[in-house]
């Protein structure tokens, strides 16, 4: 007898999650996407206590352009490949004003990754080139593995991820899991820092997208805590061209977390 897709889904995320023994469904987290009037879901694998929480299963298997949570996956092969030499390398500004004044000037790997800067990883793709960068997305199995133009794919809707394999590859991450040299995901685990406090360290990147009306939102990482990892993904979407992307998706990640305990 055919099984239900969303119980093969499930099937696969736990054996990919070290089979956690205790699933559970988290209605009650809609009302952090209610509030700002967006629909989404949430994901949420705690490694320490082996439970994997989850809002909104549906959606958690449909694929979506990854926009700027792939800058983890381009860093990755940038420096395994060598074209980034590493964190502190700069890349000359090629005086275009855009819109985000941070973009505007010279910018290290470090630097163009927490600002999320598109020009700075868009030039890291033209030096890896399409074949190479096909050639990893194969490798990976990094969502559908569809390349349009080089320094576009991730963008124009052509590549696209779910947020359980964003989960997923976040986790193998983390785990040294991915056929890149340690020193390599080391690299990129550093730059995905970005809260460290005495109680807990947050390493995440954020992607904002554009498809038609619909606005896409990523938040994509994990939360450690006396040592031990709890991944997230999150994924939102709104018709609201006036959509305050970013503070809603950081809000909305930041409560389901206090919710979970992991953040006081």
């Amino acid at each position: 007898m055919k099984q239900p897709g969303w119980i093969l889904l499930l099937v696969a995320i736990l054996a990919n999650a070290c089979a956690p023994n205790n699933v559970k469904n988290e209605p009650n987290w809609e009302k952090y996407f209610a509030e700002y009037k967006v629909e989404g879901c949430f994901m949420l694998f705690d490694n320490g206590k082996g439970t994997f929480r989850v809002y909104n299963i549906d959606r958690a298997k449909e694929r979506f352009l990854p926009a700027s949570t792939f800058k983890i996956f381009n860093s990755l092969v940038g420096l395994e490949t060598g074209v980034i030499k590493d964190t502190s390398m700069v890349i000359p500004w090629d005086g275009v004003v855009r819109s985000r004044a941070e973009w505007n000037q010279p910018l290290s790997m470090q630097h163009a990754f927490h600002v999320s800067s598109v020009p700075y990883f868009q030039e890291v793709a033209r030096r890896i080139t399409k074949p190479v960068m096909q050639k990893w997305l194969d490798s990976i199995k990094y969502g559908n593995m569809k390349i349009s133009r080089i320094d576009t794919f991730w963008l124009d809707n052509s590549l696209q991820i779910s947020p359980d394999e964003e989960l997923g590859f976040v986790k193998k991450l983390y785990f040294d899991q991915l056929p890149f040299h340690k020193l390599t995901m080391q690299w990129v685990r550093g730059v995905m820092l970005m809260e460290k406090t005495p109680k807990y360290e947050l390493s995440y990147k954020t992607g904002w997208g554009i498809v038609g009306k619909k606005q896409i939102g990523w938040v994509t990482g994990w939360i450690e805590k006396n040592g031990l990892p709890t991944f997230f993904v999150l994924n939102i979407e709104s018709e609201n061209p006036d959509i305050d992307m970013r503070t809603i998706r950081k809000n909305i990640l930041t409560n389901i977390l206090k919710d979970g305990g992991y953040i006081e």
